[in-house]
């Protein structure tokens, strides 16, 4: 409950962002958004999502992934959208390539989680 708080909290305080809730049996269990780019970044989207540890290994994010990049192409103007889930994190990077996103580039040292330092990871589909 307190990582869906954050999440909120954070999303709310930046760039202008469409969120969806991920529901399994009329249950909240995660998120799903994208933050669009703006001025020449306009056409770029940076894609976010989580689980509840709960649902992890059943394949719902891989699921939701692949359905709202579709969605985001249908419905915005957008020739990419992007990624870049912690590089400690491997079973988010297989989420991505099932749903498409190919791996661009390893960010050193670019993210601070839990007071670590870590890499992160870069991963795009373009229209």
């Amino acid at each position: 409950m307190q990582d869906a708080h954050e999440f909120l909290r954070r999303t709310i305080s930046e760039q202008p962002t469409t969120l969806f809730c991920i529901d399994v049996d009329s249950r909240a269990v995660g998120g799903i958004g994208i933050r669009v780019g703006h001025d020449v970044h306009r056409h770029t989207a940076e894609l976010g999502y989580w689980l509840g540890e709960k649902f992890w290994g059943r394949g719902i994010m891989s699921e939701a992934v692949g359905a709202f990049r579709d969605f985001c192409f249908t419905n915005f103007p957008f020739r990419r959208v992007y990624a870049e889930p912690f590089a400690n994190n491997p079973a988010s990077a297989r989420v991505l390539e099932k749903a498409g996103f190919g791996y661009e580039a390893r960010l050193k040292n670019s993210v601070i989680k839990n007071g670590q330092l870590l890499d992160s990871l870069l991963y795009a589909k373009t229209r």
